[in-house]
């Protein structure tokens, strides 16, 4: 029998081991910038076009590569950060696996320009598919300039499996805010296409938070500094009033490397028990210091899960830390048993004058005139009880009948609550509803229908806008003063990728900067309503692979469920009848479009089982 087992050429070799490396177009820009930072850098701009498939380019001032060390990038296992296997155990820089340019070469065509600070020349390198076509000196700036250029050219199958160019543009601007977060110290600029999405200058960490952010921020974070023997920790978590309902802001840091670890944010979380509203998610930005002995950064290939030696601690610690700082910004309820609290005020009386009491009297009160002894009893001593009438309480034997009669309810007033509870349903063959909270009670043939009187007008308002964007755009209002609402650079081109759906939904806007000015909204939204639908919104088309045919769904979902939100619904019986008679013409009657239930009948078997 021959042998059967060869050694895989290079080539083929680096096309497998980029499929582990190089996922995406965002798994470049991380692994070169990262490089860029491990460099020396303090300038570092990324250039990118249609979302890094044709173009990604990465340009810092390090301290650049000389003729021999630009060749051996490129070569795998090929690295600057680890001599020996101790070194994996005190690991202080981001790329040290020697994987990240030679995965990149074996996929795309890069070129390479690169030069040392004491050199009068720089050098030019360029690959294709592993193969070096050309290297020869050229004059560049000191530092390293990277351009990739039709990444996966010879994986077709890998190009393929890309996404659209929006959510791969997602992907990149996500791992572009991670490293900027974690080097507040660097300059950084992201292009695409051609327009600046980022200019970053050098700054402090809460200045880096408020760029990427917006300016809103400021007042939204809340310092964290502790520091113990085993962990510190810097960094800012967000007031409880402005928990959003996606986790897309919260990170952590450790070491400055990006990390996402479930058992610390659990930590984070339960620091915030009793302060957040359900479906809520705390913003958090928490960077570690740890003994790099006590991190093991090698047990993921894209690096963003890290194990701790001593995880149970840290945990206590994040827990504690961020418990004191809520507290000691007075953002959790505190109590202190040495303070005087009598003399404390309302926030609403702080700025009124204080007004001196007056005591009224009613000089035409006589406590005795319903407790007179003439045989004549008043007209309100009739209202009461033949005990409370006896004179003198005491002055006669106690009846036992009088006191019992004192605790009885007289029929017609029974009748008069029942009557007041609604139970007579019908009259003069109308239906009658009672409106409790959010349900409408009424009468049915098997006993009582309860139906949630929001969750049925959003099913409506769904049923309604999706008749009418299939033949023609949602029909718009036109807001009396535009509202403005600040959002992070990623809400923005989440938003402007899809206009085109927005504008045919009813959304007319425009942007200044970060500002989106909504100078209309579809005409079944409430004004006091359209922050939190906008906040819906943004967080459906974003962080998520939302197939072209669903958006529509998704979106005019978000729409519905926020106009239902309203506030202090008074329905009349009129008003009653119409939206139930809506309800049950439209298709689906008894669950909204996000599946939670509508309509729930209480037989008169199951009344009766309850008594």
């Amino acid at each position: 029998m021959s042998d059967v087992i060869k050694l895989l050429p290079d080539h083929i070799a680096n096309q497998i081991a980029a499929g582990e490396v190089i996922q995406r177009p965002a798994s470049v820009v991380k692994e070169m910038v990262e490089n860029a930072i491990d460099a020396g850098a303090t300038k570092i701009e990324v250039v990118i076009k249609d979302a890094g498939k044709t173009l990604i380019q990465i340009v810092d001032n390090g301290k650049g590569m000389s003729t021999f060390d630009a060749r051996m990038c490129f070569e795998r296992h090929a690295t600057s950060k680890v001599a020996k296997a101790e070194d994996l155990f005190t690991l202080t820089t981001k790329g040290f696996r020697g994987e990240a340019l030679a995965s990149v070469a074996a996929i795309a065509h890069v070129t390479l320009k690169t030069k040392l600070e004491q050199d009068e020349v720089g050098n030019l390198l360029q690959i294709e598919g592993s193969k070096v076509v050309k290297q020869e000196p050229i004059v560049c700036p000191t530092g390293s300039s990277f351009e990739v250029k039709n990444l996966f050219y010879n994986v077709p199958a890998r190009r393929n499996f890309l996404k659209t160019d929006s959510i791969e543009f997602r992907h990149i601007l996500d791992d572009f805010e991670r490293i900027a977060l974690a080097h507040p110290e660097v300059f950084f600029t992201l292009q695409h296409n051609e327009t600046e999405i980022y200019n970053l200058p050098s700054a402090l960490l809460k200045k880096r938070i408020i760029d990427i952010l917006g300016k809103s921020s400021n007042e939204k974070l809340v310092p964290i500094d502790e520091s113990t023997d085993i962990v510190e920790i810097v960094g800012f978590v967000g007031k409880p009033e402005f928990a959003k309902k996606k986790r897309g802001e919260q990170f952590l840091f450790v070491n400055d490397r990006f990390f996402k670890d479930s058992f610390f944010n659990h930590a984070i979380t339960k620091a915030f028990d009793g302060l957040l509203q359900p479906k809520s998610f705390p913003t958090y930005f928490l960077y570690l210091t740890i003994d790099p002995h006590k991190i093991d950064v090698n047990v993921h290939p894209t690096k963003t899960e890290i194990k701790f030696e001593e995880d149970r601690l840290i945990y206590a610690i994040i827990l504690s830390a961020i418990r004191r700082s809520l507290g000691k910004y007075n953002i959790a309820p505190t109590l202190d048993f040495n303070r005087e609290s009598s003399f404390d005020l309302p926030l609403s009386m702080s700025n009124q004058q204080p007004i001196e009491p007056i005591i009224r009297v009613n000089e035409n009160y006589n406590p005795f005139n319903n407790v007179s002894s003439s045989p004549s009893k008043s007209s309100s001593q009739s209202n009461f009880s033949q005990a409370i009438r006896a004179e003198g309480f005491g002055n006669k034997e106690i009846n036992q009948e009088d006191w019992m009669n004192f605790y009885a309810i007289k029929e017609e007033e029974k009748e008069i609550e029942i009557k007041d509870l609604g139970l007579e349903f019908e009259e003069n063959n109308k239906k009658q509803y009672i409106v409790r909270g959010n349900y409408l009670i009424t009468s049915c043939k098997s006993g009582l229908m309860l139906i949630h009187h929001r969750r049925a007008f959003e099913r409506i308002v769904y049923d309604k806008m999706m008749n009418q964007f299939i033949s023609n755009p949602i029909l718009s209002q036109k807001l009396l003063f535009p509202y403005e609402k600040e959002v992070t650079v990623s809400d923005k081109m989440e938003w402007l990728n899809n206009s085109t759906m927005l504008n045919r939904l009813g959304f007319d806007t425009e942007f200044q900067d970060n500002i989106m000015q909504i100078n209309a909204v579809p005409s079944v939204l409430q004004e006091e309503n359209i922050n939190d639908c906008l906040d819906t919104i943004l967080e459906n088309i974003s962080f998520r692979d939302i197939e072209k045919g669903d958006i529509a769904h998704i979106l005019i979902k978000s729409i519905a469920r926020s106009s239902s939100q309203k506030k202090n619904v008074f329905l009349t019986n009129e008003e009653s009848e119409i939206l139930v008679e809506d309800l049950f013409q439209c298709s689906e009657h008894t669950f909204t479009p996000s599946g939670k239930k509508i309509i729930e009948t209480l037989t008169i078997e199951e009344i009766a089982n309850k008594f």
